[in-house]
């Protein structure tokens, strides 16, 4: 993929040179400024939520949620690990509030302690993959962020279809590893 964006810039400097050779240093400039704008947006948006989420742990609301979806959790992950039921629910509330960076160092946590140690992957370490990855997000705040941050008129106006289409792929993800846990894993085992 590293080679696809190389050979593309390398083609966008080398037609720019020929069709207007003054733009090559002036729009090198302004794309590396939209770049570090973007940075900064995205650092603010995730420092507030990181914060947040350290005071959530810190205050044992973490706890509370893990409790909360405990059940789920287990009939989800078949483990019976506090401290992992923990980290998976972090993961998945982070996830949720559409903190995809955020919920990393909780989702890498729990994978952790997720690894049986015989260096095959399990199927609870499948299911947390699939969750990261279809993950339902009430409120994207990411998106949201830097909508608002790029001018749109109206930010929000992405919460409702984000429910529904993470929603739908989420259940349909999680049944069908479901599923797929079944057949495999009871061959292996």
């Amino acid at each position: 993929m590293n080679k696809i964006w190389t050979y593309l810039m390398i083609l966008s400097i080398t037609a720019l040179i020929f069709i207007e050779p003054s733009a090559v240093v002036t729009e090198m400039t302004n794309a590396s400024l939209d770049v570090l704008s973007l940075c900064v947006n995205l650092l603010a948006v995730f420092t507030i939520w990181m914060g947040l989420l350290e005071i959530v742990d810190a205050t044992g609301l973490g706890d509370k949620l893990a409790n909360l979806l405990k059940p789920f959790i287990r009939w989800l992950f078949k483990i019976k690990d506090p401290e992992t039921e923990k980290y998976i629910a972090l993961n998945m509330s982070s996830n949720m509030l559409g903190l995809g960076n955020a919920s990393t160092p909780m989702g890498i946590k729990a994978m952790k302690r997720l690894d049986d140690g015989s260096g095959k992957i399990t199927a609870p370490m499948i299911m947390l993959l699939i969750v990261n990855a279809t993950s339902i997000q009430f409120l994207p705040t990411t998106v949201v962020g830097l909508r608002a941050s790029a001018g749109s008129i109206d930010p929000t106006s992405i919460i409702l279809p984000t429910i529904l289409g993470t929603f739908i792929t989420s259940v349909t993800a999680i049944f069908v590893t479901k599923a797929l846990e079944k057949i495999f894993f009871k061959r292996r085992g």
